[in-house]
């Protein structure tokens, strides 16, 4: 009595360093969380608050206290210079699994763009998918 059987189930593929394989384990959910330009923003919003209350002298100071450039400080609180609906695109970006959507760098001609009609042209060139 040999005959055909049928097994019903769910296979899930793996890779276990260059090998592949099957397991029944369900694979866990991706780990999202706000993409690294959208931090950067929220930080550059805080660090322009915190100069404008008085809480720091000027540019030159928070870069001291950061650790960073004042170069690098201005490429950071240039991106408060985007139009406002291109700064809520950016903020509500997020990063799955370790894969950024958008990076700062590829925001810097949309922010030095004099309009912010210039700046949505310039930002849609390189708008994530």
């Amino acid at each position: 009595m040999t005959g055909t059987r049928i097994v019903t189930g769910e296979l899930h593929r793996v890779q276990r360093g260059r090998g592949k394989g099957f397991t029944s384990e369900a694979p866990p959910e991706p780990v999202r969380r706000p993409a690294q330009v959208a931090v950067m923003l929220a930080l550059a919003h805080q660090i322009q608050r915190a100069i404008d209350r008085g809480a720091v002298k000027d540019r030159a100071e928070v870069a001291r206290r950061m650790g960073v450039t004042r170069a690098r400080l201005t490429q950071l609180l240039d991106l408060t210079l985007l139009a406002p609906g291109l700064q809520e695109k950016v903020l509500v970006l997020e990063s799955v699994a370790g894969v950024e959507p958008l990076s700062v760098r590829a925001l810097r001609p949309a922010a030095r763009a004099h309009s912010w009609a210039e700046q949505r042209t310039c930002f849609e060139a390189r708008e994530p998918s």
